[in-house]
């Protein structure tokens, strides 16, 4: 393996010493323009790089910013990793990705290597099963800049970006409404998210809006799970009065569900329709996706959050000036490929 040149060796080779040698790289004007030309010469010739490394430690810092998420295999998150690593590239800065695996332990022990290791500052989107704050609260507590995106624990001043899922709900239940649907039943995530309650805020709006029935029959809350949607699934087509719609927590909840109406003999979107969040690039092409899905725009949460978490991390934008950003979402009908 080849050796890695250093300033050292330059300034050995040039007689001089590796402080002059480090000035001459900067073109500082103390340093001769004779020997910055033959400083610059040599580095050509031996084909010197930077250390990045030193230059971040120089400057009290590690050029890397931690990202924590509950799956990468969701297309969502692997969306935002792009608007992150699209911002980052440019600013070159490392990205070290995690998987909480929505489990809550997992989450603090990532948090705590990230904060052992000082990285520069950290994304955060929680698992579904963090209901504490308290490890989160340690990372602000060491001044390690933090921004929040899409699953956002609530009563925590924090940097933040996220779509606005209430919005997203109402403006797909009123869709649904509007289509001639009376019993619309809504399969929601857990509890602990926060995105769950603000699809139901958002469901139950537009429902009494629609002089639509609230049945709590027609609720019912799924863990993300295959099986538990399958379960979900089935309670809602064996009670007396089956929905004629389903507003779902997300794509891959919505393509869990209609498995189970296709097991019933159920023509979906048809004898049931379907509605749902994520606006998966997988769903184009199936023979009958839903008919509508909410966009949430995750590489602009990426890139937005990434934005917001250099700034804090340059001194742009101080840490407790803390941002919000809520994007709007789109109802993207796919039967008519046009956007509401």
């Amino acid at each position: 393996m080849k050796d890695v040149i250093t300033i050292k060796e330059i300034a050995r080779k040039l007689n001089v010493s590796p402080s002059t040698v480090s000035r001459a790289l900067q073109n500082h004007p103390r340093i001769s323009l004779h020997t910055r030309e033959a400083v610059h010469a040599l580095a050509d010739q031996l084909k010197y790089l930077p250390s990045a490394t030193a230059r971040n430690l120089k400057r009290g810092r590690t050029g890397v910013i931690g990202m924590v998420l509950p799956e990468i295999r969701e297309n969502f998150f692997s969306e935002v990793i792009n608007g992150v690593e699209e911002l980052a590239f440019e600013h070159n800065v490392t990205v070290a990705l995690y998987q909480s695996h929505d489990q809550f332990e997992r989450e603090k022990q990532i948090l705590t290597v990230l904060a052992s290791n000082r990285v520069d500052g950290v994304l955060l989107s929680v698992a579904k099963e963090t209901q504490q704050i308290h490890h989160i609260q340690e990372l602000l507590d060491r001044q390690i800049p933090l921004v929040l995106f899409d699953r956002i624990p609530p009563n925590l001043s924090a940097h933040r970006v996220e779509c606005n899922m209430e919005k997203g709900a109402y403006e797909a239940t009123k869709w649904l409404a509007r289509r001639g649907h009376q019993l619309i039943a809504l399969l929601n995530g857990p509890h602990a998210l926060v995105a769950s309650e603000e699809r139901y805020r958002g469901y139950i709006t537009a429902l009494v809006e629609e002089g639509l029935p609230v049945e709590n029959a027609l609720i019912k809350r799924v863990d993300l799970t295959t099986p538990d949607v399958f379960l979900k699934m089935n309670q809602l087509l064996s009670a007396p009065t089956r929905p004629d719609a389903v507003l779902a927590f997300n794509d891959y909840v919505a393509l869990d569900a209609m498995q189970v109406c296709r097991n019933h003999g159920l023509v979906v979107n048809q004898d049931i329709s379907f509605v749902s969040f994520a606006n998966l690039p997988l769903t184009t092409y199936l023979e009958h996706p839903p008919l509508a899905s909410v966009e949430q725009h995750p590489y602009q949460i990426g890139f937005m959050a990434a934005d917001i978490l250099l700034k804090v991390i340059n001194g742009d934008t101080a840490p407790d000036d803390f941002q919000k950003i809520v994007l709007e979402p789109e109802l993207v009908v796919r039967a008519q490929n046009t956007v509401l």
